[in-house]
């Protein structure tokens, strides 16, 4: 075994692949690379490859079950539960059955070679995880506690894939529990709520791809690589030339169609969310309250406050208070009638104190569809009538496209009124340059013409308007054929 970390193979993971990564990680990591690649060796128990793997964080077994001692996640909560051959299962697990998924850094598509020193997330091992937990049947939700500025773009999709397949059986939350960017918001918008702390981000929807040149540095130490090769677009953006256009819009062409597939990723989890309010966001970071005003997120709060409820709302519930993935809260209060019998559930009054928490979703997921369409309408109402504008926004069935026709119409029309408003005045000052001069005028051979006439008139006329003064157009065209 080397005694080296293998930087070169992460480098192969970082440059000249599409990346859904935040850019103050990306800039950290490119830094880092370049200032390690060809580093001295070190020591062996920080090292891992493909062939063998050092055992850094073992797992240790205790009476209630085992404890697997992961780097930086969390161990203040739950425990390790064992399957039916008394295996450790890949999360932790709480008392009242809320299964526990921490992922604390980069995420890359294949982790076999990764060490655990390394910081560095799986696609793999985190899609089983997810699936370990749907299938447990002690594990009533599922909480992803994400502190990850994102990573690998290929993977990251189906990732989020997984995520909402266990949506579909059981309430899974997602905590920006500091910051889920880029690829782990991509799978935070699978889960059936997203929470921000306070101080959490979320966000970062984009892609990016980075090459580096190293021709003119090589040039300056009097190396002058040869690559030897077949097949046109073999050695396509090696650093040791500048990238040629020709591949630079193919890697272009690569990074949209990633992108494409971030968004509608996004979309198809977070149902108030349309492609074009993704795409709106145009790859921002959002905080707090501001993240949940842009539609990245369900709620404020805390992991501990998410934990909380989930072992409170999991206690002892019934399958049938859970519906289409999302569970709600049933009120003691209300009758058992009412809970036990649909029909009863009349009024929305009666389903808000049945299911305040569900009712509580619906209200956000309103408020987010009204944000979205005020957003919308105001994208597309630029220079518009403001009277129109603010009629339309208070209107809640006006949709942005039905707001679009609208601003269409009046535009069109108010053009039209325009040029029949200029039309009557050129025929009035046709006519009037069309009758004779007066006996004893001079001829006029520089006399403007109708169209000039109509427009210099048009003008005055709106000067008088300014000042409350109304004037039809023939006074307007006399004025202006006595005062030039």
């Amino acid at each position: 075994m080397s005694d080296e970390i293998p930087y070169h193979r992460i480098a192969a993971q970082f440059y000249n692949r599409p990346l859904c990564l935040a850019p103050q990680a990306a800039e950290t990591i490119s830094a880092f690379l370049l200032s390690r690649i060809g580093a001295g060796p070190r020591s062996a128990a920080m090292n891992d490859d493909a062939g063998s793997t050092t055992e850094l964080f073992r797992a240790t077994q205790t009476d209630a079950g085992a404890e697997a001692h992961r780097p930086r996640a969390s161990r203040f909560y739950g425990q390790t539960p064992l399957d039916e051959t008394g295996r450790p299962m890949p999360f932790r697990r709480t008392q009242d059955g809320v299964g526990i998924i921490t992922t604390v850094g980069e995420f890359v598509n294949r982790g076999a070679w990764v060490g655990a020193s390394s910081g560095l997330i799986s696609y793999e091992g985190f899609k089983v995880q997810v699936a370990a937990a749907a299938r447990d049947p002690n594990t009533k939700a599922i909480l992803l506690d994400i502190e990850s500025p994102g990573g690998e773009a290929v993977g990251a999709f189906e990732a989020a894939a997984a995520v909402r397949e266990a949506a579909k059986s059981k309430t899974v939350v997602a905590v920006a529990n500091g910051v889920a960017a880029s690829a782990a918001y991509a799978i935070a918008s699978g889960a059936s709520r997203i929470v921000v702390p306070p101080t959490g981000m979320a966000g970062s929807i984009g892609v990016v791809m980075m090459h580096l040149d190293f021709s003119q540095y090589l040039a300056t130490e009097g190396v002058k690589p040869t690559l030897i090769f077949a097949g046109q677009h073999k050695v396509d953006g090696n650093p040791y030339e500048p990238l040629p256009d020709s591949v630079r819009a193919e890697w272009q062409q690569e990074v949209d169609s990633f992108y494409q597939q971030f968004v509608s990723t996004v979309a198809a989890g977070r149902k108030g969310l349309s492609e074009a309010g993704i795409r709106a966001t145009e790859a921002r970071m959002f905080k707090g309250d501001a993240a949940v005003a842009a539609g990245l997120a369900d709620s404020v709060g805390t992991f501990e406050e998410v934990l909380a409820e989930l072992a409170r709302g999991n206690s002892g519930r019934s399958p049938s208070t859970a519906i289409r993935g999302k569970t709600m809260d049933s009120n003691p209060s209300v009758s058992a009638a009412v809970l036990a019998d649909n029909s009863t559930v009349t009024t929305k009054a009666d389903l808000a104190a049945a299911f305040p928490a569900l009712a509580a979703e619906l209200r956000a997921d309103g408020a987010t569809a009204e944000r979205e369409r005020l957003a919308g309408i105001d994208k597309i109402s630029a220079g518009a009538d403001k009277e129109l504008v603010a009629k339309m926004k208070a209107d809640p069935s006006v949709t942005p496209e039905k707001a679009a026709f609208a601003i269409l119409e009046a535009t069109q029309s108010k053009r039209q009124n325009a040029l029949s408003s200029i039309q009557s005045v050129e025929d009035v000052t046709g006519k009037l340059q069309a009758a004779p001069t007066p006996a004893g005028a001079d001829a006029q051979d520089n006399k403007p013409s109708a169209h000039e006439l109509a427009v210099k008139a048009r003008a005055y006329q709106n000067e008088q308007a300014k000042l409350g003064n109304r004037i039809s157009t023939a006074q307007a065209v006399a004025h202006v054929e006595r005062n030039g």
